[in-house]
């Protein structure tokens, strides 16, 4: 496997040229004071080193140590506890923290950078801080001042850790079943027993603390998912004074042996009247979670981008080196045995498909990050509602989406090294099997689909999607490019009609929803990232001639709308297929 190196180049690329980020921060005074191009640059070239130097050489002996359990202690690869405390002495755990209690503070936009270079280097590392990150923003957004004094301080500096218990093993993604009770105490405490499982790092031997967010319901909440509540509960006890108390009623019963991110903990947890603390408001516990799903859906959407990166960088490295065959033009190594592979044309093809994956999912990735920031930052009223709803809309879109191109692109990677892609010494079969889960967990894939057609293109009538067409269709009335211009106009007005039918043929049938979503994400997805490529080439255009950075942008760009937006028209046909081929058979004609 190549050294992973980070993409500083093309990240600096999509914010400041592409999204000219500096703008839109100086445009709100809570980042203007905060970050500028020169502090993010230095951000960012510093987290690059950390992902390089220290935790990508971790990948590889971390998937073949894996995690071990013992009596309830849960034992990391080596390496990972000296990794995880440079990270945290770093204090690269605080990113995205409120400044109010230790957090760095900077932009979501930021952020995503970072979590880029991190899971690119070691997605099973990456998990760790992910999960303690999410934990924050629920704890910041709806937690009292006392809680959030005593715990967001050593969460953001990455001396306690967080995780997020959802699920059980009955329930999958219905919360609205969990069987996990909170009895309310005299002091103002709870107990809280249940079992939740697939809990990453639910236990793990990196922090000192764990503060785990847990759902449950009361005695009298009301039946489904309106009487679930969200409940702190630390491994831990923590005394007046800060220091640590005695361990809670919280442990690990077993850890997941997984296909992938063997380096993460994947816990189950059983709580047997362990003491927890409301987190917002009785039967509220699902608003408060959802406060940080739409960061974390985006997070998800990134490690498949990250992963897919990993696989190009040893793709081409590979490519380039490996000899075999001549071009269908003849050799062009005349001195050699024979060419190196990257001259044929199905190598090629992959390569590209790789590339314009990967760069399209960054810029996409960063669009929405930019409409978080819009979403938190902005002091106009209005123009906090546009980006909310945009981020309603793309959210399930960038994490289906680019975890979906990511199996494509690691899978692509594995091919391209031919047998060596399969055996473990070279790096790309673990790339496989890690970004797996991606396309499973914080809500799987199909989940994501039928949010996006149920929730946000059905649920507002059309109103969320016709604010990200109304956006493009500004573009290619105004952009002076045409080469891009137009093929992106007519995916639109594909899309435009694809979306009527949809809205039209859900008003009588209610499998339609069901039917549609997943190919119509995907529709959707090719649009977006075809949007992505066309502001791409545009701040790449006129500038190739002069450096070799622009012309691969543009061919790039080149590649993607010829070869890669046509997909929308297989994509379209399959959705006005509709739902009734689905039902040909009986239950038991399967």
């Amino acid at each position: 496997m190549s050294d992973y190196k980070a993409p500083l180049r093309d990240i600096q690329f999509v914010l400041n040229e592409v999204f000219e980020v500096s703008k839109l921060w100086a445009a709100m005074p809570a980042l203007a004071e905060r970050v500028d191009e020169d502090t993010a640059n230095a951000v960012l070239e510093e987290a690059g080193k950390l992902a390089a130097g220290l935790i990508a050489p971790l990948n590889r002996s971390g998937d073949e140590q894996g995690c071990s359990w013992r009596d309830g202690i849960v034992t990391t690869p080596d390496g990972f506890p000296a990794a995880y405390r440079a990270f945290a002495e770093g204090g690269w755990g605080g990113v995205g923290g409120d400044p109010a209690y230790g957090g760095m503070g900077m932009p979501k936009v930021i952020g995503a950078q970072v979590e880029e270079m991190v899971n690119g280097a070691n997605l099973s590392f990456g998990l760790y801080p992910m999960l303690t990150a999410g934990a924050c923003l629920a704890l910041n957004a709806h937690a009292s001042e006392e809680l959030k004094a005593a715990y967001l301080p050593n969460m953001y500096a990455g001396v306690w850790s967080g995780s997020m218990c959802l699920t059980e093993p009955h329930a999958g993604t219905d919360l609205g079943i969990i069987r996990t009770k909170a009895e309310p105490q005299v002091d103002g405490s709870y107990k809280v027993s249940g079992t939740k499982i697939f809990i990453t790092g639910g236990e793990q031997d990196l922090s000192e603390n764990i503060i785990h967010l847990v759902l449950a319901k009361l005695p009298d909440a009301p039946a489904g998912p309106k009487g679930i509540s969200l409940f702190l509960v630390p491994k831990f006890m923590v005394n007046a004074d800060g220091s640590l108390g005695a361990r809670n009623l919280a442990a690990c019963g077993s850890i997941e042996h997984k296909m992938g991110i063997k380096g993460s903990s994947t816990c189950v947890m059983n709580f047997d009247e362990a003491v927890g603390y409301l987190v917002g408001e009785p039967n509220k516990g699902l608003a408060a979670m959802f406060t940080m799903m739409n960061y974390e859906r985006l997070g998800v959407g990134i490690q498949g981008l990250a992963t897919g990166e990993r696989s190009y960088q040893n793709a081409v490295e590979y490519a380039r080196d490996r000899l075999q065959s001549r071009s269908p033009t003849g050799a062009q190594n005349k001195d050699k045995v024979a060419d190196p592979i990257i001259v044929h044309p199905d190598v090629r093809r992959m390569l590209l498909t790789m590339k314009a994956s990967n760069e399209g999912g960054r810029a996409f990735s960063t669009y929405v990050a930019m409409q978080l920031d819009t979403a938190k930052f902005s002091e106009d009223a209005t123009t906090r509602k546009r980006a909310e709803d945009l981020v309603a809309l793309l959210t399930p879109v960038a994490k289906a989406f680019l975890t979906d191109l990511g199996l494509e692109t690691t899978i692509h990677g594995q091919q391209i090294f031919g047998g060596h892609g399969y055996i473990r010494e070279w790096g790309q079969e673990q790339l496989v099997r890690d970004v797996r889960i991606t396309q499973i967990y914080e809500g799987t894939n199909g989940i994501q689909a039928l949010d996006l057609v149920g929730r946000k293109i059905v649920g507002s009538g059309g109103a969320f999607y016709n604010l990200f067409a109304d956006e493009i269709r500004h573009f290619t009335a105004t952009a002076d490019l045409p080469e891009f211009t137009r093929p992106l106009n007519a995916a639109l007005l594909n899309l435009d009609e694809l979306t009527a039918w949809v809205l039209d043929r859900c008003k009588n049938n209610p499998n339609e929803i069901g039917a549609a979503s997943v190919e119509y994400l995907h529709a959707f997805g090719y649009l977006a990232y075809a949007y992505m490529w066309a502001l791409m080439a545009k701040a790449a255009f006129g500038k190739e001639a002069q450096d070799d950075f622009y012309a691969s942008k543009l061919g790039t760009a080149r590649f993607y709308f010829a070869r890669l937006l046509p997909r929308i028209h297989s994509l379209s046909a399959s959705v006005m297929a509709g739902s009734e081929s689905l039902y040909l058979l009986d239950a038991d004609q399967f």
